[in-house]
C-alpha cells in the first residue's frame, strides 16, 4: 500500500479517539475508511464503506466558500473548506485535504475532516433574527400606524412580542410586567400560560416578598431558576412549571419592567437561553419605550387635536422664520423700515403658535379620577426658546411636539449654517444639535455656537451613542455639559433642556 494512505490507516486507533468525523476518500469520492464518530454524524446504522460521501449525508446542501471542496481538492492538489447543511439544524463543516501516493503528481484520494458546527451556526442565526425582530418591534411611530389608538398599538406590540417569543426563541410560556414608576407596581402587559391567580397577582419592584419578578425589577439583574422546588425565591406561575427564566427590560440603565418564561421542565434553561432572552428583551425594552412616547401624544382628544395644529403650523412657521432672518441680516443697516416690517412678521410669525398653546390649555377637559393623569408641570420651560438643528425632517417635528408640550417655544435649523443665521438674529435659551450635520460635524457646530455667543447652552444629540467624528469627546473638552441619544427619551430631553435653561439664567 502506498506511504501516505499507509499512514493514515496506521494512525486508525487515534483518530477514533477524536471527537470530529475522519473519512478516507477515493477519486469518485467513496468512502474508503472511516472513524466511529462520522458514523454518529451521519446518523447512518450500517456500514458505509464503498457509499458516496454526499450519500452518507442524505445529499446535503453546500453553502460554500467552495461549492465543490473536494474536486478543488483533488483538481488543485490543495485544501479545500466548505459548509454543509443536513436537514433544517444540522450543519458540518468539512475540510479536505489531498493525499498523494509515492512518485504520483495528482492525488488520488482525500482526507476528510467533518465537525459539527451546528451550535455554532444556529447561534448566530438566531441572534441575527434577534437583530431582525428588534427592526420589527420597534417599526410602531411610521405613518402605517399612524390613525392607530392607543389599544391598537399595545396590541399589536404585544402580538409581535407574543410571536418572536414562540417562533424565534421557542418558549411557550410567557409574562411581561412593566414598573409604574410611581408606585413601583409591576403591571402586567402580556401574559400567556400563566395561572390566573398568577396572572393577577400583584407584585412590586421589591427583593423580597414579591418572587423572582419582584426580585428582577428591583436589582435589573436576570436570575435562572433551575428547579422551582427548591428555590425560595419562586411563586407559582405556570402550571406544572419546574423551571424560569426572568430577566429585566432595561433601556438607558432603567428598568422598565421584567420578561418571564416558564417550563414543565427542571433544567430546562442554559447560559445560550439567558443570553438570547436578554437580548431579545432589550429590543422589547426599546419598543416599549417608543410606544411609550406614542402613547403620551394621545392623553386626550383637546391635547390630540391642539398638537395636531402645531405640528402642522411649526414647519411653514420655521421656514418663514429661516427666510426672515435671512432677509433681515441682508438689510441690517440698509433700510430701517424694512428690517423694522420684518421684525413685525417674525413676532406676528411666533405669536401664531402660542396662540394655538392658549387655546388647546383652554379646551383641555378637566379629568375625572378615571381619566389618564395630566402630564406632570415643567414651569421652568415655559416660554424657553429652544433651537432644534437637525437635518432629519422627524426629528424636528419629535423636538416641536415633545417640548412644546410643555410650554417651550421650539424653532428648528436644517443645517449649520442656517442655525448660526437663527442665533444671530434671535436668542435663545438653549441650542439642541445634532453631530451629524450635512455641512459640519457636531463639533464645529457646537464650537462656532459657542464662539458665537459663550453662554449659550448647547446639547449634542445622537443616534444610540453612534459618533465617527468624536465631536462629542472634542466638544466635551470644551464645555459641552449634556448628549441625547435618538430616539429621545422624554424624561431626559427634559431634564437636560431644564438644566440647560436653568443655568442659563443664573448666570449675571
Amino acid at each position: 500500500m502506498a506511504t501516505e494512505t499507509a499512514r493514515v490507516l496506521e494512525a486508525a486507533g487515534i483518530l477514533e479517539q477524536i471527537p470530529d468525523g475522519v473519512v478516507l476518500l477515493d477519486a469518485d469520492l467513496r468512502i474508503q475508511w472511516y472513524n466511529a464518530r462520522l458514523q454518529e454524524l451521519a446518523q447512518v446504522d450500517g456500514p458505509l464503506t464503498g457509499l458516496g460521501f454526499y450519500e452518507a449525508f442524505g445529499t446535503p446542501e453546500i453553502l460554500g466558500p467552495d461549492f465543490c471542496p473536494f474536486h478543488t481538492a483533488l483538481g488543485a492538489g490543495e485544501p479545500a473548506r466548505s459548509t454543509l447543511r443536513v436537514g433544517e439544524k444540522l450543519y458540518f463543516e468539512v475540510h479536505a485535504r489531498p493525499v498523494f501516493e509515492d512518485g504520483e503528481e495528482m492525488p488520488e484520494q482525500l482526507a476528510i475532516v467533518v465537525r459539527d458546527v451546528s451550535a455554532e451556526v444556529l447561534q448566530r442565526q438566531k441572534l441575527n433574527a434577534i437583530y431582525q425582530a428588534g427592526l420589527e418591534l420597534g417599526d410602531l411611530a411610521p405613518q402605517d400606524i399612524l390613525e392607530m389608538s392607543v389599544e391598537e398599538r399595545i396590541d399589536l406590540l404585544k402580538s409581535r412580542i407574543l410571536h418572536y417569543t414562540k417562533d424565534l426563541l421557542e418558549f411557550e410560556t410567557v409574562e411581561i410586567r412593566l414598573v409604574d414608576r410611581r408606585t413601583k407596581q409591576l403591571e402586567p402587559l402580556l401574559a400567556v400560560g400563566m395561572q390566573p391567580l398568577a396572572a393577577d397577582r400583584v407584585l412590586y419592584a421589591e427583593p423580597t416578598g414579591n418572587g423572582v419578578t419582584g426580585f428582577v425589577a428591583a436589582t435589573g439583574k436576570s436570575y435562572l431558576c433551575e428547579d422551582i422546588e427548591s428555590d425560595p425565591l419562586y411563586l407559582p406561575g405556570a402550571p406544572g412549571a419546574r423551571s424560569s427564566l426572568t430577566v429585566p427590560l432595561v433601556l438607558h440603565d432603567e428598568i422598565l419592567g421584567t420578561f418571564n418564561v416558564e417550563s414543565t421542565r427542571p433544567g430546562a434553561f442554559d447560559e445560550n437561553d439567558l443570553q438570547f432572552l436578554e437580548l431579545f428583551s432589550r429590543e422589547v425594552a426599546v419598543a416599549l419605550n417608543t410606544l411609550e412616547l406614542l402613547v403620551a401624544e394621545k392623553l386626550t382628544t383637546a391635547t390630540e387635536n391642539t398638537e395636531r395644529i402645531l405640528r402642522e403650523v411649526a414647519h411653514p412657521v420655521d421656514e418663514i422664520l429661516n427666510d426672515a432672518a435671512w432677509i433681515l441680516e441682508k438689510y441690517i443697516g440698509h433700510d430701517a423700515e424694512v428690517a423694522e416690517r420684518l421684525r413685525r412678521v417674525l413676532k406676528h410669525t411666533r405669536d401664531i403658535k402660542l396662540l394655538i398653546q392658549k387655546v388647546g390649555e383652554k379646551i383641555r377637559p378637566k379629568m375625572g379620577h378615571t381619566a389618564l393623569p395630566r402630564r406632570p408641570e415643567r414651569p421652568k420651560l415655559r416660554r424657553k426658546r429652544i433651537l432644534v438643528v437637525d437635518a432629519d425632517e422627524s426629528v424636528r417635528r419629535a423636538a416641536h411636539e415633545l417640548l412644546g408640550r410643555y410650554g417651550c417655544e421650539v424653532e428648528t435649523a436644517h443645517d449649520g449654517s442656517e442655525a448660526f443665521l437663527m442665533v444671530r438674529a434671535f436668542n435663545y435659551d438653549a441650542v439642541i444639535a445634532d453631530i451629524r450635520l450635512t455641512d459640519m460635524t457636531g463639533y464645529d457646530c457646537f464650537h462656532q455656537l459657542r464662539t458665537m455667543k459663550d453662554r449659550l447652552p448647547v446639547i449634542l444629540m445622537t443616534g444610540f451613542g453612534y459618533d465617527p467624528t468624536h465631536s462629542i469627546v472634542k466638544a466635551r473638552q470644551e464645555g459641552l455639559q449634556a448628549v441625547l441619544y435618538k430616539p429621545f427619551r422624554l424624561d431626559q430631553l427634559l431634564n437636560e433642556v431644564e438644566k440647560a435653561v436653568d443655568a442659563k439664567d443664573d448666570e449675571p
